[in-house]
């Protein structure tokens, strides 16, 4: 691992390791490549969605094999442990999405005599999930999408996903057996940012949605954010992965090495960071992840170095203070608590900027990924410092209701009528004019 101290370093080098992922998004020849790619979709169609997959995926395509068809939804087959885990998966998550939707309720109450004010909840109309592939395959993002937007009452979902690399644009089929349990039926194979585009235009087979979410790469996540200017709304960012550790002596490093691998296995553009109290934990770490470093293969083994090396590294604070206030400066997607259980709750309470706090060693960030059934599609790049995860509540929307009497309008009037006349607003004021008039007539 790369090795630092936090209070060592430099104002520009913490903010260079905690600006992590923005500059490979919004590059600007990558941005002039998606935008030109954006209008070909928005020109074209479904012969510029065909186009694509054929120069980036290298998979020649009609636009009539663009839609995964019901006979090829209905014959995916997964093993029989895999089945079960996607179950085991699903039942977490609705469990969690059921209960968080009993906080989610409409709600009114009488805010003074006369007046009653509240919100009602509804589903989006319409979203996307974007499903990715190429660097492994990915139906555990298919159901952490697609169930919240279920549970929430979504009523039309589409799915994408690039065919799986080098053959004929066959999709994985455990992203398949997800859509038939979710009974999600709209999905297309597509290359990612010509299937964003298409979600956002609509094309002559892909309808056009109102919201895309769904994690990706450099040019998928850059996409979802040029479609905006088009109407399409989406998350800000779920791009490449990130996590970081908080750790004192107690922390078991065998453990501690595995569960940094987790995250910093994706690629060489995932950032993994330790931050710890303890100089002598760093280097147990370190000696571990040299011989857990030797069971992964070649392409995972480099992947793990890249974050754990320039991309991330060991951050050595001088208390669990400063290390909670480093935590909270990197905003990481993911951040696990490995400290004496008498200082994980002042944790706790003290992290506000993660996407999800795991706590403890018996909570790894791979159960969390695939099966505890919190959000796992979470904000990067900093971004936790202002949004969630995904779940039910993304996919809804709120909406104020209010219902005054004669009586409670009237005792409002003069604060309206003092305000429009403030403000310039003839017609605000005459509205109420009227309105008192009558009352007091």
């Amino acid at each position: 691992m790369r090795r630092l101290v936090w209070s060592e370093m430099s104002g520009d080098e913490r903010h260079s390791l905690c600006s992590r992922g923005l500059s490979e998004i919004f590059d600007p020849e990558l941005r002039a490549s998606i935008g030109a790619l954006i209008e070909d979709v928005r020109r074209r169609g479904d012969d510029a969605v065909c186009d694509a997959l054929a120069r980036f995926d290298g998979i020649e395509l009609d636009p009539d094999d663009l839609r995964v068809g019901e006979e090829e939804l209905a014959a995916a087959e997964v093993s029989v442990a895999v089945d079960d885990a996607i179950d085991d998966a699903i039942a977490h998550l609705r469990a969690f999405s059921e209960h968080q939707l009993v906080g989610l309720a409409d709600w009114e109450f009488e805010s003074e005599p006369g007046l009653q004010v509240g919100e009602k909840l509804t589903p989006i109309a319409s979203v996307g999930l974007f499903v990715p592939s190429g660097k492994a395959s990915y139906p555990s993002v298919a159901y952490q999408l697609g169930v919240p937007a279920t549970m929430a009452g979504v009523p039309r979902i589409v799915l994408v996903v690039p065919p799986l690399p080098g053959g004929t644009g066959e999709v994985d089929p455990a992203v398949l057996v997800v859509c038939r349990k979710l009974g999600i039926a709209d999905v297309f194979r597509v290359n990612g940012p010509a299937g964003i585009a298409a979600l956002g235009f609509g094309t002559e087979r892909i309808p056009s949605v109102r919201k895309v979410v769904g994690p990706g790469s450099p040019p998928v996540i850059l996409a979802q954010v040029e479609m905006q200017r088009h109407g399409l709304t989406t998350m800000m960012l779920l791009g490449p992965t990130e996590s970081l550790v908080i750790a004192d002596a107690s922390a078991d490093p065998e453990r501690l090495a595995a569960d940094l691998l987790i995250e910093a296995e994706h690629g060489t553009d995932s950032s993994v960071v330790l931050v710890s109290t303890d100089e002598a934990l760093a280097a147990s770490v370190d000696r571990e992840l040299t011989r857990q470093l030797r069971d992964l293969a070649g392409v995972r083994a480099e992947a793990a170095r890249a974050a754990l090396g320039q991309n991330g590294g060991c951050v050595l604070a001088v208390d669990l203070d400063e290390a909670i206030r480093i935590a909270n400066e990197y905003g990481p997607e993911h951040l696990q608590v490995a400290v004496g259980e008498a200082d994980q709750g002042r944790i706790v309470e003290g992290l506000v900027n993660a996407g999800e706090i795991l706590v403890g060693q018996h909570t790894p960030f791979s159960a969390a990924n695939f099966v505890i059934g919190c959000p796992a599609s979470l904000p990067t790049s900093g971004f936790a410092h202002v949004s969630s995860g995904i779940t039910a509540a993304t996919f809804l929307k709120r909406t104020a209701i209010a219902r005054a009497d004669p009586e409670a309008m009237a005792r409002m009037a003069p604060s309206v009528i003092a305000l429009a006349d403030h403000e310039g607003f003839p017609a605000h004021a005459a509205a109420l004019r009227r309105r008192l008039d009558e009352f007091l007539s």
